[in-house]
């Protein structure tokens, strides 16, 4: 979260809802200071949820090899196929 932002609370209560879209819209954190003094953190859910629950390796590796092969824009029900495609191929 590099991209922060520091704000003071009165600017932040001020202009809670425009600082909301900011962090939502761009994924930036905003630091909230009060008296000079960093307070308070406001930061996108996805991002929070990073940070809660990082991805484990696997699955970071897992996403990168199926960008890589493009099957990443398969839909659900294409996924289906595949998975039904291949049981039944094991059942042969």
């Amino acid at each position: 979260m590099s991209n922060g932002l520091v704000v003071t609370a009165l600017h932040a209560r001020a202009n809670f809802g425009k600082l909301l879209r900011r962090v939502e819209d761009k994924g930036r954190s905003l630091v909230i200071e009060k008296r000079g003094s960093p307070r308070a953190v406001l930061l996108s859910i996805r991002n929070y949820v990073r940070l809660a629950a990082p991805e484990p390796e696997v699955l970071r590796i897992i996403g990168k090899e199926s960008k890589y092969k493009g099957t990443h824009r398969l839909s659900s029900k294409q996924i289906d196929g595949v998975i039904n495609a291949a049981r039944q191929s094991k059942i042969r």
